[in-house]
C-alpha cells in the first residue's frame, strides 16, 4: 500500500513563500492524480491545486491562482506545492491524496471524496 509523506510546513510571515513536497513510498503514484487540500481549524477540507497523472493538466481554486504552482516527478515519486505570496487566510494543514483511481478525471473537479491515501498533513502559519 502507498503511504503519502508530506513536509515543507512552517511559520512565515505574510508575503513568504514556501514549498511543500509529497512524497509516496512503498509504491507508485505515477497513475493517480495528485492533490493538495487544507483544512484550517473549523472549517472543512478543501481542495488547492490538483494534477493530473501525467502532469500535463492542473486545477488551481480560485483563491490560489497565481500563487500556488502544484507539480510532480514521477520518477522521484514526489508531487510538490510551491506557494507565494502566501496570505493569513492560507493558514491550515496542508495534505496530498492520491485519486482513488487511476488513469481518471479527478484533477479537473479535486473533490474530496474521489481522493484516498491522505497523508499525515503539515502545518503551514501565515503571520500578519
Amino acid at each position: 500500500q502507498v503511504h503519502y509523506v508530506e513536509s515543507g510546513g512552517g511559520s512565515v510571515q505574510a508575503g513568504g513563500s514556501l514549498r511543500l513536497s509529497c512524497a509516496a513510498s512503498g509504491g507508485t503514484l505515477g497513475m493517480y492524480d495528485m492533490a493538495w487540500f487544507r483544512q484550517a481549524p473549523g472549517k472543512e477540507r478543501e481542495p488547492v491545486a490538483s494534477i493530473d497523472w501525467s502532469g500535463k493538466h492542473t486545477y488551481y481554486a480560485d483563491n490560489v491562482k497565481g500563487r500556488f504552482t502544484i507539480s510532480r516527478d514521477n520518477a522521484k515519486k514526489t508531487v510538490s506545492l510551491q506557494m507565494n505570496s502566501l496570505k493569513p487566510e492560507d493558514t491550515a494543514v496542508y495534505y496530498c491524496a492520491a485519486s482513488r483511481r487511476p488513469y481518471g478525471d479527478y484533477w479537473s473537479r479535486a473533490l474530496v471524496h474521489d481522493f484516498g491515501s491522505w497523508g499525515q498533513g503539515t502545518q503551514v502559519t501565515v503571520s500578519s
